[in-house]
């Protein structure tokens, strides 16, 4: 069952996907990247039914990717002032 301190596997997620780029990952794929490990999280780690893993994973996948392409663009316009 998802827990609302699950919430922290986000930045985890985020870090993840930091080191795969740091590897050599473009960049353009970063958010597919984020959503598979949302999904293997969600599958692997939360104790939950298969369908409810996925809906979670999907949902920290994608949620890191937004708070990415979100903190991204705040950056983006404070330097453009």
């Amino acid at each position: 069952m998802f827990e609302i301190y699950d919430v922290a596997i986000i930045p985890l997620i985020l870090a993840l996907v930091e080191l795969f780029k740091i590897g050599g990952l473009k960049p353009k794929y970063s958010p597919f990247v984020a959503v598979v490990f949302g999904l293997l999280i969600g599958i692997f780690y939360l104790d939950a039914e298969l369908k409810e893993g996925i809906i979670v994973g999907l949902m920290l996948g994608l949620s890191a990717t937004g708070l990415y392409s979100g903190s991204k663009n705040l950056i983006g316009k404070e330097q453009q002032k």
